[in-house]
């Protein structure tokens, strides 16, 4: 036995659960937690961030689609926005979209049949101390991981690709 395949058959197995964790494919139970925590964790950095930023009372979601309206700075359709983020309801996108305009944070434009978002000064100058806040809090902590750029940005693509593969397993499970 290798050193590296000893060490994986003693790693402890924190799974989300353990009816799921079946003896073979249990990492992928282990990725799900990991998953799980992650995002449970950044939501929550999310809100916090934004709070400092001074604004305390947008969701999680609410602050997804502002960054994403914000994003280079092109005018976004509600299908673009359900489409960048992954978002299959587009319900729960266009009341994000209310609110953040109710909140001055964003403005629509009627083009044709279809409405085209941006963000408002206010919703510009809210998302640049949200990056202030981001770069002074989280980028700074960053720093002490033992970890590059690169593998940080490898682990940004194996989550798009198993993002792919949830994607597809959710249509095969939906024909059954």
């Amino acid at each position: 036995m290798t050193k590296l395949t000893e060490k994986h058959s003693k790693k402890r197995k924190i799974v989300s659960s353990r009816h799921l964790a079946s003896s073979e494919g249990w990492q992928l139970s282990e990725f799900e937690y990991g998953l799980i925590i992650a995002f449970n964790g950044f939501s929550r950095w999310m809100n916090k961030c934004m709070a400092a930023a001074g604004t305390p009372d947008l969701s999680s979601l609410e602050i997804l689609v502002l960054h994403n309206i914000n994003h280079r700075e092109k005018h976004k359709r509600l299908s673009d926005i359900t489409f960048l983020l992954n978002i299959e309801d587009s319900h729960i996108v266009n009341y994000a979209l209310k609110k953040l305009q109710k909140a001055g944070l964003i403005e629509g434009e009627k083009r044709g049949k279809e409405m085209f978002y941006s963000t408002t000064q206010d919703g510009f100058d809210l998302c640049d101390r949200y990056r202030d806040i981001r770069e002074q809090c989280l980028l700074d902590s960053l720093k002490h991981l033992d970890r590059s750029n690169e593998e940080l940005s490898d682990v940004a693509s194996a989550l798009r690709t198993l993002s792919g593969l949830y994607d597809q397993a959710s249509r095969a499970a939906s024909s059954l």
